[in-house]
C-alpha cells in the first residue's frame, strides 16, 4: 500500500484536497437530530442522478438521434447488444425514481421548514433542480421516438403554439422547423444530452456546496422560531452542543438508503424491462390516443376534462402562477414556526397536491379521449374551392377535412407548412400523379394508402384536379395529349 499512500501523498501536495475532504466530511459537523432517516431523500436523488449520468453515456454510444434511426437504435439496444435492454431500463427506471425522490424531498423541506431563512436561495435551487428533472423526463420520452413520443411532442408542440406573440417562433426553435423530424431529434437530444444536464450538473453542485456550508436543517422542534436575528448563532450554539461529524454519524444512513433505491431500479429494470419503444411513429394516424409517461399523465387527463375554452387559460397561466408561487415561497415566509405539527396550512396544502394529482393520474388510465390534431382543419374550406363542383368532388372536400390535409398543406392562404400549398395542385400533378402521390407518398408526405378506401381516394382526388387558378388549364398527361 506504499506506493498508494505515495501517490496520495503527491496529489495532496499539489491540489491540497485533504484539508478540503476532512472539512466537508468528518470535520464538519451536523445536529444529532438531522442524522435521521428522514433526511436521507436529497443523497438518494444524487445517487441516482450518477446512475442516469452512466447509463445515459453508455446509452449515446449507440442511440441513433435520426427520424429514420431512432426508433431502429432502439431495437437493436433491446434485442442485439449484449445487456442493451438492463441499461435501457435502467435509465428509464431510474428517471421515474428520481423524479419520484426529488418530489418526496422537496416535500419533506416544505414540512420541515428547511426552506426559512437563511436556505431560501437552497429552496430555489431545489424548484430549478425539479423542472430540469421533469424536463429531462420528457426530452427523454421523445428520444424513443415512438407513436407516443410523435404524436406526444405534436400535443407539446401544440401547447407551445398557443403562447401570444412568440408562439410561431417558439414551435419552430422547439421543432427545429414547421414538421417533426431529424432536426428536432437532433434537439432534443442536445437537450436531453448536453444541455439540461450541463446545468443539472451546476445546479446539483451548487446546491451541494450550500448544504454544506449553511448546515442541513435541524430537526424542526414545536415552538422553536426562526428569527434572522439570532437564527445563525443558536444553529452554531447547537451543532457545538449537540453536534456529531457528518461521517460517520450521519453518512451510513444516507448510504443504507441510497443503496436500497439502486436495488429497487435493479429490480424494476429486471423484473418490468426498458421503457418501449411502441410502434414506430406514423403521421397518417391521425385517430391516436398518445399517452405520456407516468409523471405527466395528470397533465394528459386535465386535457381531457377542461372545456376547450378554458384549455388555453390554464395551459399557460397556471403552470407561471405555480413556479412562481414556489419560487417565493421562501421569501414570503422565511421566519416562524418550521415543525409542520404546527403549521395545518402547509400540510393541507401538501395533501391537497397529493390527492389531486393522484386522481387526475388515476383518471389517465381510463380517460376516453383522444387528441384532435385538427389545426386549420377546423376552419372551413374555402367557398371558391366549393363554387360550381359536383357531388363527387365535394365529397373529395369533406375528405380533404375529415382527413385533416391542411395541417400539412395550405389552402386559400390558411394551414401547415410541412407541404407546398395546393391551390395550384392540379397544374402540376395530374390524376394519376395525384393517386399515386396519395396512394405511396413521397418526401415529407407519408403514404394514406391504408388509411383511406378506394372511395375516398376518388373522391379526394377529384376534389383536387379543381385546385387551379381560373383560366389556367389543369396538368395532362403528355403520352395521352400526344395521341
Amino acid at each position: 500500500m506504499r506506493w498508494l499512500e505515495s501517490i496520495g501523498l503527491w496529489l495532496d501536495q499539489r491540489l491540497h484536497l485533504s484539508g478540503l475532504i476532512r472539512e466537508a466530511t468528518t470535520q464538519h459537523r451536523v445536529p444529532r437530530s438531522s442524522a435521521s432517516w428522514w433526511y436521507v431523500f436529497g443523497s438518494a436523488a444524487l445517487t441516482v442522478f450518477i446512475l442516469q449520468v452512466i447509463t445515459g453515456i453508455l446509452l449515446a454510444l449507440l442511440y441513433v438521434p435520426s427520424a429514420a434511426e431512432a426508433w431502429n437504435s432502439l431495437q437493436t439496444l433491446n434485442h442485439t447488444v449484449t445487456l442493451g435492454w438492463f441499461v435501457r431500463a435502467l435509465h428509464g427506471w431510474g428517471s421515474n425514481f428520481m423524479i419520484a425522490l426529488v418530489l418526496i424531498h422537496m416535500v419533506q423541506v416544505f414540512l420541515f421548514g428547511a426552506h426559512k431563512y437563511p436556505r431560501e436561495f437552497s429552496w430555489v435551487l431545489g424548484v430549478c433542480l425539479l423542472l430540469m428533472t421533469l424536463g429531462m423526463a420528457f426530452t427523454g420520452q421523445v428520444l424513443r421516438f415512438d407513436q407516443d413520443a410523435y404524436w406526444g411532442l405534436g400535443i407539446g408542440a401544440s401547447i407551445m403554439g398557443r403562447v401570444p406573440i412568440l408562439g410561431g417562433w417558439l414551435v419552430n426553435l422547439m421543432l427545429g422547423g414547421p414538421i417533426i423530424g431529424g432536426n428536432t431529434l437532433s434537439r432534443f437530444f442536445a437537450l436531453h444530452v448536453f444541455v439540461i444536464p450541463g446545468i443539472l450538473i451546476a445546479l446539483v453542485s451548487l446546491h451541494v456546496l450550500m448544504v454544506f456550508t449553511l448546515g442541513i436543517n435541524e430537526w424542526p422542534m414545536p415552538g422553536r422560531l426562526v428569527r434572522r436575528a439570532t437564527y445563525l448563532k443558536e444553529y452554531e450554539e447547537l451543532t457545538k452542543s449537540d453536534g456529531v461529524p457528518f461521517v460517520p454519524d450521519a453518512i451510513w444512513k444516507d448510504l443504507i438508503f441510497a443503496g436500497c433505491i439502486l436495488l429497487a431500479v435493479a429490480l424494476c429494470a429486471i423484473l418490468l424491462g426498458p421503457f418501449g419503444p411502441s410502434g414506430q411513429p406514423d403521421p397518417t394516424i391521425i385517430q391516436t390516443v398518445p399517452k405520456p409517461d407516468f409523471f405527466f399523465l395528470w397533465l394528459y387527463a386535465l386535457l381531457s376534462l377542461l372545456p376547450p375554452q378554458l384549455e388555453t387559460p390554464v395551459l399557460l397561466i397556471a403552470p407561471v402562477i405555480g413556479i412562481g408561487v414556489l419560487l417565493l415561497l421562501p421569501f414570503l415566509s422565511g421566519e416562524g414556526e418550521k415543525s409542520w405539527k404546527r403549521r395545518p396550512i402547509a400540510v393541507l396544502t401538501v395533501l391537497l397536491a397529493a390527492v389531486t394529482l393522484g386522481t387526475f393520474t388515476k383518471l389517465a388510465s381510463y380517460t376516453p379521449w383522444s387528441p384532435k390534431m385538427n389545426a386549420w382543419s377546423g376552419l372551413p374550406v374555402p367557398e371558391q374551392c366549393l363554387k360550381q363542383r359536383s357531388p363527387l368532388e365535394r365529397q373529395g372536400a369533406l375528405v380533404f377535412q375529415e382527413k385533416q390535409c391542411r395541417n400539412c398543406h395550405a389552402l386559400g392562404g390558411t394551414g401547415g407548412e410541412r407541404g407546398p400549398a395546393l391551390d395550384a395542385v392540379a397544374t402540376r400533378l395530374t390524376e394519376d400523379q395525384l393517386i399515386r402521390q396519395v396512394l405511396q407518398g413521397r418526401g415529407n408526405m407519408p403514404a394514406y394508402g391504408k388509411n383511406l378506401s378506394p372511395a375516398e381516394v376518388t373522391a379526394l382526388v377529384a376534389f383536387l384536379a379543381t385546385l387551379h387558378p381560373s383560366g389556367q388549364r389543369p396538368a395532362r398527361d403528355a403520352s395521352l395529349a400526344a395521341q
